[in-house]
């Protein structure tokens, strides 16, 4: 009997053990549930530098839009009296060749002085600078002897003639000489402004005077 009753009793301590380790168990609360939950998850992130224009990035737009205007301005108005070629332009004399060894510019002057010009009679692209837009202009004279005469006695002077503008900026006179050429003159001017403009040259007793589109 007594055996019983022991026995019993390791069952009742047994059952009260078993049920004070499972009601002691930590079990995750509905705020630590939340916390696991609520892990901050990478997001795609916009920089400032995606929302501000490109600046100095053209669009294509922009580029014809540009080259438009540009082929625009190129076109020299009615007022312009340029200088265009004729059929009976000036034909150098021996040993040069007698018509301008360039497709797209012609002989224009006479035997005394003469310079080679665009047939479209417009002078574009020409670089900037702060004197203004510089040109370099060759002239031939039969009268012009390289080795007699290395600062050849040219004088070039320019007006504008379609607006008010400083004249034209003569940098001086020096020589040249090539196969394709021969023996030549060469100056250097700047036009202070774009615009229709007068050119005149004066080398010893003979002038000549022709007048170009100066575009950008």
């Amino acid at each position: 009997m007594q055996r019983l009753d022991f026995l019993f009793l390791i069952l009742i301590l047994a059952s009260l053990l078993v049920g004070c380790t499972g009601s002691g168990q930590i079990q995750p609360t509905s705020t630590n549930a939340q916390l696991v939950s609520a892990k901050i998850q990478p997001t795609a992130t916009k920089s400032l530098e995606d929302d501000q224009p490109k600046i100095g990035a053209p669009t294509v737009a922009s580029l014809t839009e540009s080259a438009q205007m540009k082929a625009i301005l190129s076109i020299p108005p009615a007022d312009c009296p340029i200088t265009i070629a004729e059929n009976d332009s000036f034909r150098a004399p021996e040993p040069f060749s007698p018509i301008a060894p360039w497709e797209s510019m012609f002989w224009y002057g006479s035997e005394g002085l003469w310079t080679a010009l665009h047939k479209n009679g417009v002078w574009n692209g020409l670089p900037h600078n702060p004197g203004g837009y510089t040109q370099k202009i060759m002239w031939w004279s039969d009268s012009f002897v390289l080795k007699d005469e290395l600062i050849p006695a040219l004088v070039v002077t320019g007006r504008r003639l379609d607006a008010e503008s400083e004249p034209l900026k003569f940098d001086g006179a020096t020589n040249a000489m090539a196969e394709d050429i021969g023996e030549a003159m060469l100056t250097g001017v700047d036009f202070p402004s774009l615009g229709c403009w007068e050119i005149t040259g004066q080398y010893k007793k003979t002038g000549l005077t022709f007048v170009v589109w100066v575009a950008p």
